[in-house]
């Protein structure tokens, strides 16, 4: 193929892709959204950027700077892609640096000191905090420390210097949060979780077949499919060293109750949990409680929700990690363009729960 064909087949696909549009408009709408780099001036921009127009043949786009960078590009001088743009961004950034400080730091930072890092005042880091990452700076830190405990509970020799290791200051704090940490006893976490008793019972709904299992917490797990025993072996996998125990009459009601739930979301779902995660998951899985049924939400958006704009793939398989089907409501993060993606529990299901949501 010459260079002439070779050029005109570049320039036909850059025209023909809807992002040249924002790009020919300086739309500063699509910014954040992607960005483009120039093959001839080896910077990459924002589709706002003044500078003067490239030609499409020159032109490839980038979801995140990151990419750009990776690809070889350098930022612009004159839009800057490489920093936060909107006061959203900037927000986002500022949670996102608060969030590494948390978890870098020996213990768990007071408000006053995130503050001050911050160069915010405590009541407005707060607010802002919660609003990015759905939960206060303390929840944060507690689900970090929570990681932690199980980190060192798997690597170090003895309770005590896993306790320690995980920036506690005595045994007595710890067991006093333990179980809402570790969900049991730290010595039954070491075991594999061998003396944790979970309760479970299978139901029938519109979607399918739906399991309820609960901990001495809180509901752990909800599933939905076609095939009732693997729903229970998928259990099973995932509390390999638990005692699973068929549930009585009246855990029956609580599986009515999460049944109804599913065929009416309308009537909310109020349960304890048992939400077993990383720090990161976590952030997801509260950023996804805060969305309303008949919402829906991208990955983008969460990401941006929780601090970490570029994580959208992360966020993604935090979704895809939910254990909780319907309580935490993953079934609500879609495509950008708003199209349907992948569904732990199937595509349909997740159309359904949606249109029901919508009240359709």
């Amino acid at each position: 193929m010459d260079m002439t064909r070779s050029t005109e087949l570049l320039a036909a696909a850059t025209l023909g892709d809807p992002r040249w549009a924002a790009v020919a408009a300086r739309d500063a709408k699509a910014d954040g959204r992607f960005f483009y780099s120039v093959k001839t001036t080896g910077v990459y921009c924002r589709p706002s950027c003044a500078a003067r127009p490239a030609r499409p043949e020159n032109v490839a786009f980038h979801t995140t700077a990151a990419d750009a960078e990776r690809a070889g590009f350098r930022a612009c001088k004159r839009c800057r892609p490489d920093q936060p743009a909107t006061p959203a961004e900037q927000q986002a950034a500022k949670v996102a640096e608060l969030c590494r400080f948390i978890e870098s730091a020996e213990q768990a930072p007071t408000l006053d000191v995130l503050a001050q890092h911050a160069g915010l005042s405590a009541y407005h880091l707060h607010r802002v905090f919660k609003q990015v990452t759905g939960v206060t700076p303390k929840a944060y830190a507690a689900a970090h420390r929570a990681k932690r405990v199980r980190e060192e509970l798997d690597r170090s020799g003895t309770v005590t210097q896993a306790i320690y290791g995980a920036g506690y200051n005595s045994n007595g704090r710890f067991y006093e949060e333990s179980g809402a940490v570790l969900g049991m006893t730290p010595t039954a976490w070491r075991a594999g979780g061998a003396d944790t008793e979970i309760r479970f019972a299978i139901g029938q709904c519109s979607l399918g077949a739906i399991l309820v299992a609960q901990s001495d917490v809180g509901v752990c797990a909800i599933g939905l499919g076609d095939d009732p025993e693997q729903l229970v072996r998928d259990l099973q996998d995932r509390f390999a060293h638990a005692r699973l125990v068929g549930g009585d009459a009246g855990f029956e009601r609580l599986v009515a109750q999460v049944v109804g739930f599913v065929e009416a979301p309308g009537l909310g779902l109020d349960l304890p949990l048992d939400v077993r995660g990383t720090a990161f998951q976590q952030r997801v899985w509260q950023a996804l409680r805060q969305v309303p049924a008949g919402r829906t939400v991208s990955y983008t958006e969460i990401a941006q929700r929780i601090g970490a704009p570029s994580a959208v793939r992360a966020v993604a398989q935090a979704c895809g990690a939910n254990a909780l089907a319907v309580a935490i409501p993953c079934h609500r993060v879609v495509r950008r363009d708003g199209a349907l993606s992948g569904y732990r529990w199937g595509v349909e299901r997740k159309r359904a729960l949606l249109a029901r949501e919508a009240g359709r």
